[in-house]
């Protein structure tokens, strides 16, 4: 977050401030020392209120871009180690 500013500096000052959040810089702005809003840029606020995909959908995206059969990797390998076989503990019913 770039610097606070108070609102009667953000009058002043707003050609600037809309420069800094278009350049990707929040601009908070303070009434009395307290923050009560952020400046952004337009992208950032498209990327920040996009809706967001869904696990399978974002999974279907890479498995299109990304030959993972062709990779050759060998889960047991990679996670073989990583699942702990004990019984666990006993439990009363």
């Amino acid at each position: 977050m770039s610097r606070r500013h108070s609102i009667a500096e953000a009058r002043n000052n707003l050609p600037e401030l809309v420069r800094q959040a278009e350049a990707g810089k929040a601009v908070e702005l303070t009434r009395r020392g307290e923050p009560v809003a952020v400046l952004v840029g337009r992208r950032e606020y498209d990327r920040l209120t996009a809706p967001s995909r869904t696990f399978g959908e974002a999974w279907e995206d890479f498995s299109r871009s990304v030959d993972v059969k062709g990779a050759n990797i060998d889960s047991d390998e990679i996670f073989g180690d990583v699942r702990d076989h004990a019984p666990g503990r006993e439990t009363d019913l």
